[in-house]
Order: structure tokens, then sequence, then C-alpha cells
């Protein structure tokens, strides 16, 4: 994916925010030398972040007539409105070791036995994972396959297929669940919890009226 950067000479948060006045963003690009104060179209750039590749890709940034090769690193929204505020990008080539999280993409789920045959629910528990890797060897995604997913299964982190130079950062928790299948909740059983036997209620005693207890 490619985008268009310019130079920015004014810093500082009041020059940031006459950025904002007029649709531009600022930000900043770092690694591999000197940092680059840049800006960019907000709305451009507010359409490219609604994409996946975006964020998990290595990004060919034009900036003075010159293609440089970046990942997305950090970005700052307005607390309620649709508005960016900052981003921040990072220098990469093909040598560069980068840590990133990419998202799964789930594919064959309607026809894996544990849906196709037994009506499972199959949840996803996790929807992206933190990998390192070459930056050339990024991948957009990583595809998780479900088509022999049975009744009762998990799939974890070991079972999936990574690309050649792709390493998973599971944080100290060892062999994460990725995704399982639940099977289905008995229709009579969610019937009989449902059901729930009233008492019949005790009648109230009417108060005596003051004058007849005066009698």
């Amino acid at each position: 994916m490619k985008f268009v950067a310019f130079e920015r000479t004014l810093q500082g948060t009041g020059a940031s925010r006459r950025l904002r006045l007029t649709s531009k963003v600022p930000g900043i690009v770092y690694g591999a030398g000197e940092p680059a104060m840049i800006e960019l179209d907000h709305n451009a750039l507010f359409f490219a972040l609604k994409k996946e590749g975006f964020h998990s890709s290595v990004l060919e940034m034009e900036l003075k007539g010159k293609s440089e090769q970046v990942i997305l690193r950090d970005y700052q929204m307005h607390a309620f409105k649709p508005i960016v505020m900052h981003i921040d990008f990072q220098r990469v080539d093909s040598t560069t070791k980068i840590s990133k999280k990419v998202p799964l993409h789930f594919v064959n789920e309607e026809n894996s036995p544990a849906v196709k045959t037994d009506k499972c629910l199959v949840n996803h528990v996790l929807t992206e994972l933190h990998i390192q890797c070459l930056a050339a060897q990024l991948p957009e995604f990583l595809t998780v396959d479900l088509v022999d997913l049975v009744k009762g299964q998990s799939l974890h982190v070991d079972d999936i297929k990574l690309p050649e130079g792709v390493k998973v950062v599971t944080h100290g928790k060892k062999n994460p669940v990725i995704v399982s299948a639940t099977p289905p909740i008995v229709e009579e059983e969610v019937v009989a919890a449902a059901v729930v036997v009233a008492a019949p209620a005790a009648p109230v005693k009417a108060k005596k009226d003051e004058r007849q207890n005066r009698k």
C-alpha cells in the first residue's frame, strides 16, 4: 500500500492544532536515521486506517519525491470525534526485525464437522497474534483453516501453520487457545432451565378500619 506524506516544518501543540483545522494530520517517521516530522491528508488517512492491510503490511511512503518503506506503529484518535490526532511510522528494510500484531482469518468454518454435522458454536478466542519476523517476511494476516474442526476440539497456537521466518510471541502463555468448538445446548435443557414454578402468593389480609378496632 502506498501513501503520500509531506514535510512538516512547524512543531508544537499550537502548530498541530492549526494543521488539524486545515484537515491535516501531524505525524513522525523514526528509525534508520533522523526522525522526520510529517503531515498527511486527514480524509485519505482516515479511510486508509479502516483497511486491515494498512495496519499489518509494509507500506510505501512517498516523502519529498522519494519512497521509503515504513510500518504503522501507533496513532491517536480524538476522544469522541472521528478525527485522527497523530500518527507514528517506523522506517524498515528487508533486514529489519520487527514485532507486530497481525489479524487472524478463519476459513472453512461452515464446512467443518463441528458446524456442519454437530451444529457447534465456534468461539474465536483470539482474533490477532503478536509475531516477530523480518520486515520482508511480514504477513498481512495469518490463515486458520477450520475444515477439520470437530465437536469439543480446541485449536492452539502450535496447531496453525506459520509462514517461514515468523514466530509467535505469547507473552509467557504456553500455547494459548485460538478457537474452540462448543457443543450446542440441548433444546430440552433450555426449556427446563427457563421454567420456574412460582409458589402461590399468600393472601394479603386487609387492614381493619380504625372504627372497627375501637369496637
